[in-house]
């Protein structure tokens, strides 16, 4: 049901100032206000309430034997609780998509949509919980307390490069799947639509060259899902240049980037690297220049996935590129998150996974690509959000790899 016709849209204009210098006035009308008003989800019983046998049942003194029982065996939680169905989307609201840190009460919507993407595309119950912390260690230390109540944390929107020590504190401490989707979603969905562009150009992952513009959460992250999965080489450039052994201004982060990245030594701009590449990958916002991209080799992909502007307009990437994908609804090949983190989630939670490892992601790389199948062309490396093949493909390949490397408990 719309959130306006369950929360009635009020004859008054919460937010309007007629003072000079005011805030502009909400739109009462517009589409997405309306959308949102009272929130975009909420909690559902799974049991009917209807007398007192129920009650006695659902709660006092029927629950008293659920809760004894676990008691003596700790893993019934997963069998008499919803432990075993619902993630934590957990966010401190300071890398909020294109809009920074605008704080926890601010990602609230965008936690609330993560939220609804999980249980439309994959099944998974989750909760928004946005934190009012942004110290590694106190957001570790939440979360930790949190945990007993769910059977998954997915870290959303956490500024780098904190986001990856907090993932792996997190990891270190907690035996249930820890995913941050900024980094390893992205890196699922792009190397899936990577394996199908090279498959339609007849060429091998190893043959390519890559370059990837952003060295933030998702830059390293799909530079080292790259690696693992054979590419020929990939550089990373940042706002200075290329990520290379030779530069003193790195990060500890960056520092590992460059140990495993980079292969041949490029070092300078990001155009100069693009010279003769075989792949574009934007992570990081700003604009290419048409006349570096016209530098690629014949047959290039550009993957330019910043929103709302990609890095290279497809109208200018067309020119030169074999296949051209953006992070955008309105072009085709959409790279989107939201064809990776349910089936991820999902397939953990199925077999009780401790962890969600390299081995899962590749798995779900490859059974996403798998679906588009023999209708690949270049206007549809990577499917649909949509298409009702992706959660079951991912679900199923994310599962039997735990299974495969040991971290499965059922």
């Amino acid at each position: 049901m719309a959130a306006e016709i369950v929360n009635p849209r009020s004859e008054s204009k919460t937010g309007d100032t007629d003072h000079e210098g005011g805030a502009e006035p909400l739109d009462s009308f517009d589409p997405a206000f309306a959308l949102h008003r009272g929130g975009k989800m909420a909690v559902q019983a799974t049991v009917p309430v209807r007398d007192k046998d129920d009650l006695s049942l659902a709660y006092t003194p029927g629950v008293a034997k659920v809760c004894s029982a676990i008691a003596e065996q700790p893993e019934l939680v997963h069998d008499y609780t919803w432990k075993s169905s619902v993630v934590a989307v957990v966010t401190d609201g300071t890398a909020v998509l294109g809009l920074g840190d605008i704080g926890p009460e601010a990602s609230l919507p965008v936690m609330e949509g993560k939220a609804i993407l999980f249980k439309q595309f994959g099944g998974v119950d989750a909760v928004p919980i946005a934190l009012n912390c942004t110290d590694v260690d106190e957001i570790v230390e939440t979360v930790v307390r949190l945990a007993p109540s769910f059977g998954g944390v997915n870290l959303e929107d956490i500024s780098a490069p904190r986001c990856f020590e907090v993932e792996r504190k997190l990891q270190e401490r907690l035996d249930i799947p820890v995913f941050h989707d900024d980094q390893h979603g992205t890196a699922v969905v792009t190397l899936a639509a990577l394996r199908n562009a090279a498959r339609l150009s007849g060429r091998a992952l190893g043959e390519l060259r890559a370059v990837i513009s952003g060295a933030g959460a998702a830059g390293v992250a799909i530079a080292k899902m790259l690696v693992e999965a054979g590419i020929g080489d990939v550089a990373v450039a940042d706002r200075k240049g290329v990520v290379s052994a030779d530069r003193d201004d790195l990060t500890p982060v960056k520092q590992d980037l460059a140990g495993f990245t980079n292969k041949t030594g490029i070092t300078g701009s990001l155009e100069a690297a693009l010279d003769g590449a075989d792949v574009f990958i934007g992570v990081s916002g700003g604009t290419v220049p048409e006349s570096a991209v016209a530098t690629m080799a014949e047959g290039a992909f550009v993957f330019a996935m910043a929103n709302p502007n990609p890095e290279v307009h497809p109208e200018v990437a067309h020119k030169y590129a074999a296949v051209v994908a953006t992070g955008r609804s309105d072009f085709p090949n959409q790279i989107n998150n939201v064809l990776a983190f349910p089936g991820i989630f999902a397939g953990a939670l199925q077999v009780r996974a401790s962890r969600i490892t390299e081995g899962m992601k590749l798995a779900a790389a490859e059974a996403l690509a798998a679906v588009v199948g023999d209708d690949l062309a270049a206007d549809y490396v990577i499917p649909s959000p949509f298409d009702e093949r992706v959660a079951p493909a991912v679900t199923a390949a994310v599962a039997a790899a735990a299974r495969a490397e040991g971290v499965a408990r059922r």
